[in-house]
């Protein structure tokens, strides 16, 4: 307990300097984009005077050198404050909040399918190398890995939707239903399906190609060699012996991924019309809300941290040679 306590410690310290550096760069990066969000205010309100955009700008704190701006944000974000929407006029937490829970059950979803699907498909090729199931295998990793998501996405739309009528297109749940309870629960998942299938079908290309190649690379070690000569089947052997230690390299990258995924989620939560915090940033970047664009950055780099940090403790249960000290 002591090195892990030790662990975590010098962790969450690096992750402090790590956050403030993304933190800095997002903001300058984002303020050099082009496009003034006073502009995009005054243009829709139909009143684009220059004396309008001014008090726009001194309203928000616009007007202020880029330094004084930086530091007011950084100092907010120290306190736990990201600021208001320029457009909603709404706290950045409460935002993000309202959204969050919609992205963390699409991508928790689509993580687990990709994870689960992927690790099961991979080792099945392994098993079989050389055989039809082995190529039916690897010729659908690579489809699904090298299809452009967006368009799979559509597909799914249109037979499972439009043709066949099973799911529902688009929405977290159907507008107006009124459901409550286990009936919500189901109108949710319905919608669920299209977006999460879509999502995870890419990683789980992913998934079961590194599965495959790190079981063949284990499977003729000399502590497989000793399983089988104990006269262990081949099933238990793989799922005993190989897999566990096989199944590293797909733990390093499914932590890596489990924190892209939520901010990767923009082109399916877009397509799917799913309101989660990728949808915000996409509207936020059209809008040139900064705010919320800039407190969905930090969100996302703290859920990457926190994954990673999940990553390296998780090491050291699935291989205990492993210690997190």
């Amino acid at each position: 307990m002591a090195g892990i306590a030790s662990f975590l410690g010098r962790r969450l310290i690096k992750s402090v300097f790590i956050l403030l550096a993304i933190v800095v760069i997002n903001f300058l990066l984002v303020r050099a984009a082009p496009g003034d969000p006073a502009m995009v205010m005054a243009g829709e309100a139909g009143a684009a005077d220059e004396q309008y955009v001014e008090q726009l700008r001194e309203q928000f704190g616009l007007d202020r050198p880029l330094h004084e701006q930086l530091g007011i944000y950084v100092a907010g974000v120290a306190t736990g404050d990201l600021g208001h929407s320029y457009r909603q006029q709404r706290p950045v937490w409460d935002l993000i909040l309202d959204r969050l829970p919609p992205t963390l059950i699409l991508t928790g979803c689509a993580f687990v399918l990709a994870l689960t699907a992927g690790i099961l498909l991979g080792t099945l090729a392994a098993m079989n190398v050389g055989r039809w199931s082995d190529s039916a295998i690897t010729v659908l990793a690579l489809l699904s890995y090298a299809t452009p998501i967006y368009w799979v996405g559509l597909m799914l739309i249109l037979l499972f939707s439009v043709q066949l009528g099973w799911l529902p297109s688009f929405g977290y749940e159907s507008i107006g239903a009124g459901y409550a309870g286990w009936d919500r629960a189901v109108d949710v998942a319905e919608h669920l399906v299209l977006p999460a299938v879509t999502l995870g079908l890419f990683y789980m290309a992913v998934y079961a190609r590194l599965t495959r190649a790190s079981i063949l690379e284990v499977r003729d070690m000399d502590f497989v060699k000793t399983a089988r000569a104990k006269g262990l089947s081949e099933t238990r052997i793989v799922f005993k012996h190989v897999l566990r230690n096989a199944i590293l390299p797909v733990i390093t990258f499914a932590g890596i991924q489990a924190g892209h995924l939520i901010g990767g989620s923009i082109l399916i939560e877009t397509v799917f019309a799913w309101p989660g915090i990728g949808r915000l940033a996409f509207d936020a970047v059209l809008q040139r809300d900064y705010q919320v664009l800039l407190g969905i950055f930090f969100v996302t780099s703290v859920m990457v941290i926190v994954f990673n940090i999940l990553t390296d403790l998780l090491y050291s249960v699935v291989d205990p040679r492993i210690e997190v000290a």
